[in-house]
């Protein structure tokens, strides 16, 4: 429990709180995706966004090049949230 904390702390640091809820979003969201859930389909409905596309995608590519993601985390992080942010609304 304590390197958590001490990761969290570090995490904290280096990205401030708003880009840290991010990307702790983000983990939560992609992480229980490889967990086996049974392949049931999951419908997701419209979100308002507080930040831009632009500041997401760089708050993402600053967690890469710190090393508190791996480049595979980096670039399905990034995938997903431009396909998530650019759909279209049907």
């Amino acid at each position: 429990m304590q390197k958590e904390d001490m990761n969290m702390k570090t995490a904290r640091l280096l990205f401030g709180t708003s880009s840290l809820f991010f990307i702790l979003s983000l983990f939560l969201a992609l992480g229980p995706a490889g967990c086996g859930g049974g392949g049931a389909k999951v419908q997701s409905q419209q979100s308002t966004y507080s930040t831009t596309l632009g500041q997401e995608l760089k708050d993402l590519e600053d967690a890469y090049k710190k090393g508190i993601i791996t480049e595979q985390q980096y670039e399905d992080s990034k995938k997903k949230l431009i396909e998530q942010r650019t759909r279209k609304q049907e």
